[in-house]
């Protein structure tokens, strides 16, 4: 049996994707999967994560890690799915850029939109094509400020588009940042906290998607 795949894409930078990519991985090896994340990032800020953790703990059994091209990633994906339950793939900001490979490797599209409106009208690029590939999407709005009126803007805007969005929404708390940068998870540093139990409950949707 072939592991899951989830691609991240979103072309707008600031929205978040890289963060929500590393703590989805790390709460999927939470709960006892094997997780490759793969960078298609010429930036490589997931790998940066990624040799943050494995250089403080002298590897970690349950976490893989790859880089790839944008015309790359489908031998990549391949040859990790093969060995492990999940395969989390963080995407290029750049509108430019060809996520065509990507999307077509993937079982899930997972759209992270930060609360702006900017974000919101780049998602619509990103939807096309994942319908080009015929790959199910789900959107989530990440970052969102609370009681703020432009989140709940955004999110009645995000509720009008043609893909599913999940009802957990990410919050714009400073774990995150503080994680990426220590190359460890939410779920790691505060599992009881608020951000652990929002990166939970969108797994669980998530998963609920996948099944369903």
């Amino acid at each position: 049996m072939t592991g899951t795949v989830i691609t991240v894409a979103q072309q707008k930078g600031g929205s978040g994707k890289t963060t929500l990519a590393a703590n989805l991985a790390i709460a999927l090896v939470g709960r006892g999967h094997s997780v490759a994340v793969i960078d298609t990032d010429p930036q490589g800020s997931l790998g940066r994560w990624f040799m943050t953790r494995r250089e403080a703990r002298g590897g970690e059994a349950g976490l893989d890690f790859g880089t790839a091209s944008a015309w790359g990633v489908g031998y990549e994906a391949e040859k990790m799915r093969d060995r492990n339950d999940f395969v989390i793939i963080d995407t290029p900001p750049k509108i430019d850029s060809d996520l065509r490979p990507a999307l077509r490797e993937s079982d899930l599209v997972l759209v992270p939109v930060a609360t702006s409106h900017v974000d919101l009208w780049a998602t619509e690029s990103i939807l096309e094509l994942a319908e080009r590939v015929d790959r199910p999407v789900m959107l989530v709005l990440n970052r969102a400020a609370a009681r703020a009126r432009l989140t709940a803007e955004v999110s009645e805007e995000l509720s009008a588009l043609s893909a599913p969005r999940a009802e957990t929404a990410i919050a714009n708390r400073v774990i995150f940042a503080e994680v990426l940068g220590e190359g460890t998870g939410v779920t790691e540093k505060a599992a009881s906290g608020p951000a652990a139990q929002e990166i939970q409950a969108l797994l669980d949707e998530i998963g609920a998607m996948l099944q369903g």
